[in-house]
C-alpha cells in the first residue's frame, strides 16, 4: 500500500499477502480484477491453492450490505444467482488502519459478446431468456439487481451458463437504487424513477440487448425515448424481440415472469429457424442431469417443452 494515499485507496501489488484478522486466513494477491465505488476486487490465491475473488474496502457498512446480499442469493434454490461466499474478515495494516473484505467464488468466464459472436444471432434470445429467469428468482426474494450491465455478466464453460459477477448494486425492492450505470439507468433516459422494482431491472435488460447491438453505445439525444425507439428499430439483430423490448422500455411489465413469458413465446415461434432445425439431442442427453431447469415449467408451461431441447445446448 502507498502510505501517502488516503485510507479510501488501497493498492495491492501482485504477491501481496492479506491476512484475515479474525479467521486467520491468508490470501495472496495475483492481480486486480476491477475497481468500483465501494472498493477493489482482486484475484487471489488461498493457502490451499484455490483461486478466489476478494473485495476490499474501507466502507465496512457497504461491505456488510453486499455480504448480506450474497448470503441471500446463495440461499436461493435451483441456481447460482451470484458468486458463492467463502469468507468475511478485516485486514489490519501495521499502522492500525483497518479494511473490511469478503472472499467469494472466482467466476471464470468470457464476456457475453464474445460468447454470442461464436454462435448464431438467435442465441441472443436464449441469453436474454436466462437472464430473465435468474431475475425472476431474484425478484421473488425481494431484491432487484440494480446495476445490471454487460460488464457484470459472464458466460462460464462446462457447461455454458450466465453468471453475475458483481452484486454491489443489488437493492431491496422499494428502496432507492444504490448503484447504477448511466447507459443502463432508466432515470438517465428519463423513462422512470430509480426506485428498486422489477421494472427497473427489465429496462436494464433492454439496454443489455442494445449495448450488444451497439458495442460503442450511443448518446441519448434531445429526446431520449425517441432515441431508444429508433435504435431498436434500426438494430437488425434485435428485430425478433423488438415488441417485447419496447414493452419493457415503456414499463409495461410489472414482473420479470411476464417479460419472460412473452420472450419465450417469440422463441417458440422461431423453432423452425436453422438454429433449431440443425440441433439434435439423444434420448440419453434429454434424460440426463445436464438438462437444467433454468426456466421453471410453472412459469413457461408445457408448450415450451420443445424449446428445452434447444436450450440444453446453452446450459
Amino acid at each position: 500500500m502507498n502510505p501517502h494515499l488516503s485510507k479510501q485507496v488501497i493498492n495491492l501489488r501482485p504477491g501481496s499477502l492479506i491476512y484475515g484478522h479474525w479467521h486467520k486466513q491468508r490470501y495472496k494477491v495475483i492481480s486486480l480484477l476491477g475497481k468500483g465505488a465501494i472498493g477493489s476486487v482482486y484475484l487471489c490465491e488461498r493457502s490451499d491453492g484455490k483461486r478466489v475473488a476478494l473485495k476490499i474496502s474501507d466502507k465496512s457498512a457497504s461491505i456488510t450490505t453486499e455480504v448480506n446480499v450474497l448470503k441471500q442469493l446463495n440461499k436461493v434454490q435451483g441456481t447460482l444467482l451470484g458468486p458463492s461466499l467463502f469468507d468475511v474478515d478485516d485486514f489490519v495494516l501495521s499502522n492500525g488502519i483497518r479494511y473490511s473484505f469478503y472472499v467469494m467464488e472466482y467466476v471464470k468466464g468470457i464476456p457475453v459478446s464474445a460468447f454470442l459472436k461464436k454462435r448464431s444471432k438467435d442465441w441472443l434470445g436464449v441469453f436474454l431468456l436466462q437472464v430473465l429467469s435468474d431475475l425472476d428468482r431474484l425478484h421473488q426474494q425481494g431484491w432487484v439487481f440494480g446495476d445490471l450491465k454487460l460488464d457484470n455478466v459472464l458466460v462460464t464453460d462446462m457447461p455454458p451458463r450466465v453468471r453475475w459477477i458483481d452484486v454491489g448494486g443489488t437493492t431491496q425492492i422499494g428502496r432507492s437504487i444504490k448503484e447504477y450505470t448511466e447507459f443502463y439507468d432508466r432515470g438517465y433516459w428519463q423513462l422512470g424513477t430509480r426506485k428498486a422494482e422489477p421494472s427497473y431491472d427489465l429496462f436494464a435488460v433492454v439496454m443489455l440487448a442494445l449495448h450488444y447491438a451497439y458495442p460503442n453505445q450511443f448518446d441519448r439525444g434531445k429526446n431520449p425515448e425517441q432515441t431508444l425507439n429508433e435504435k431498436l428499430r434500426q438494430a437488425t439483430v434485435l428485430q425478433p424481440y423488438r415488441v417485447c423490448l419496447e414493452r419493457a422500455l415503456r414499463g409495461h411489465y410489472q414482473t420479470s415472469a411476464q417479460m419472460l413469458n412473452d420472450l419465450n413465446r417469440i422463441l417458440i415461434k422461431r423453432q423452425t429457424t436453422p438454429m433449431f432445425r440443425h440441433q439434435s439431442i439423444t434420448n440419453k442427453q434429454v434424460a440426463g442431469d445436464t438438462v437444467l431447469p433454468l426456466i421453471e415449467t410453472s412459469v413457461i408451461g408445457v408448450s415450451s417443452a420443445l424449446f428445452f431441447l434447444v436450450y440444453y445446448f446453452f446450459i
